[in-house]
């Protein structure tokens, strides 16, 4: 007799179990069904993505009985659950209920015609993503849900769930496929980065369609779709706007009552309304953290799930490069067309060691009105005569008038040494930190976040001190952070200017660019 297929195979269920099924549904079918040899599989949060994974494991046994799954959740609990599940549906679809003998464990069984020949490798074995799987073999191996907050809060953990995943590729059979299922939890998804590798993918988040102001500083916003979802804020205080009294749509705008001035997104074409209701929706939004949570688990966006201390998104990208001139008998220092006034240039050293931490160079120039720009974030390695020579070139290419560095741990020994190497060139200082590290990065990064005047050279957004920034967690012990820890520490040599900078170091021999304070005469008519 002809076999069904898994589109079949789930509606004969769905008849039984009553459900109605969304549409969507039948698209997640059609791809698990396709013989991709890599895929991947992204479902909003509780959109029954593990239930229909049971169902196909049942349909695959149905259709061949030889047919080994190793099925890997975040840990073995996450795991047992879809083998009852799979069990549940071998027991009782109308075309698998002779599948499953009486008794069998949880972690791993035999399907009835199993293959006598291999009675070491079953046809289901359920196991954590961190568990030991080096003896299995399988023609599919799950990995459902293996991205968790435990697991992927720093990037020593990430790596380790990668380590375990390409052990897959061994357990696997020449021919075999490998599945991921899940929702994003970080900004380095394994999700994505299997999709950018090649693998097939499918992704259905709640809303089609979103349009994001934050904050909002218009009465209007104009969105290129039809709205039918207005949110302010997230979290506690989020609130789901109501139609024709909050706001109006006009064609593809939303026209306010009163100007927003806080975050808003506006979303359209929920994909299971019937079962994700307006009310349903608000109450989920209200129990979020923060937009990474929502933005990850509902609209599939690859951003950490935990409330970030950094928003990287409130960093302003420039570009050019530093030139200098003079004019007038004055030299000046310019980026682009904006002049800077002021520059901090801090050197936190490290010995170079490959299990240590990294000895980093951050320079952070100053503009009249006091943003900030971050120009430079340079990893410096070698021996240490070889890190002071690394120093010296970018000293001379950006025009530094001094160099602070950090002396805590190596780095006490070191300014005399650099300054051996910046003789007749610049001055060096050195700084000894005495508040705790996360204190330090909170205090000095997260205001110019915030106060958005933290600029950023837009040959730094795709290097390591990005990377650091979005991963950053203050409650993480031990986690990477030495580029953050030199930015906050050249923030913190910053001084606030309003106007003229007072003060000017002794001349080195170079062009000064930094203007000075001189004599002014000021007249006051007092009334």
């Amino acid at each position: 007799m002809r076999k069904v297929g898994f589109k079949k195979f789930f509606h004969l269920w769905a008849e039984r179990m009553g459900w109605v099924v969304p549409k969507f549904h039948d698209r997640i079918c059609d791809f698990m069904e396709e013989p991709h040899q890599e895929s991947v599989l992204m479902v909003f949060r509780g959109g029954a993505k593990s239930t229909t994974l049971a169902l196909y494991n049942a349909w695959k046994f149905y259709i061949d009985n030889n047919y080994r799954i190793l099925h890997q959740g975040a840990d073995d609990r996450m795991a047992l659950k879809t083998s009852r599940d799979t069990q549940n549906v071998l027991r009782h679809h109308p075309l698998t209920e002779d599948l499953l003998p009486d008794h069998v464990n949880v972690q791993q069984w035999w399907v009835e015609g199993a293959s006598e020949n291999d009675s070491r490798n079953s046809s289901f074995l359920a196991r954590g993503i961190l568990s030991n799987v080096t003896s299995s073999r399988a023609d599919e191996c799950q990995n459902d849900d293996i991205e968790v907050p435990k697991n992927i809060i720093s990037s020593d953990l990430r790596e380790r769930l990668r380590a375990r995943l390409a052990e897959q590729t061994h357990v696997l059979v020449p021919g075999g496929i490998t599945r991921y299922l899940g929702t994003p939890h970080t900004f380095d998804s394994v999700y994505e980065e299997e999709i950018a590798q090649g693998a097939a993918s499918l992704k259905i988040p709640l809303f089609s369609h979103h349009h994001r102001e934050n904050p909002a500083k218009e009465y209007w916003i104009e969105t290129g779709f039809t709205p039918e979802y207005v949110f302010l804020g997230i979290g506690r205080a989020s609130k789901l706007l109501v139609p024709d009294i909050d706001y109006k749509v006009v064609g593809t705008m939303v026209l306010f009552t009163e100007c927003p001035r806080v975050l808003v997104d506006i979303y359209a074409d929920c994909v299971w309304p019937e079962r994700f209701t307006r009310q349903d929706i608000a109450k989920r939004r209200a129990k979020c953290r923060g937009l990474g949570e929502w933005d990850s688990q509902y609209q599939l966006d690859s951003r950490p799930i935990y409330q970030s201390r950094l928003e990287t998104q409130r960093l302003i990208p420039y570009s050019g490069d530093v030139e200098i001139e003079r004019v007038n008998g004055q030299y000046f220092l310019r980026i682009g067309e904006t002049r800077m006034v002021g520059v901090a240039a801090r050197w936190d050293c490290a010995l170079g060691k490959l299990t240590g931490d990294d000895s980093v160079l951050c320079v952070v120039f100053t503009d009249g009105t006091g943003h900030l720009y971050w120009h430079a974030a340079k990893a410096v390695i070698g021996e240490l005569d070889s890190q002071c020579l690394g120093i010296r070139e970018s000293v001379l290419a950006l025009h530094l008038p001094s160099v602070t560095v950090e002396t805590n741990g190596a780095g006490g020994f070191v300014p005399p040494i650099l300054r051996k190497h910046l003789k007749g060139i610049c001055s060096v200082q050195d700084d000894q930190s005495v508040m705790n590290k996360a204190q330090r990065i909170i205090f000095n990064i997260e205001p110019a976040l915030s106060g958005n005047f933290l600029h950023i050279h837009e040959s730094l957004l795709s290097g390591p001190a990005v990377k650091q920034m979005r991963d950053w967690n203050p409650r993480v012990k031990n986690q990477r952070d030495d580029f953050l820890d030199a930015l906050a520490g050249a923030i913190q040599q910053t001084p606030v200017r309003i106007g003229q900078i007072v003060g000017r170091v002794a001349d080195m021999g170079r062009p000064d660019w930094r203007p000075g304070t001189g004599s002014f005469e000021v007249n006051f008519d007092v009334h």
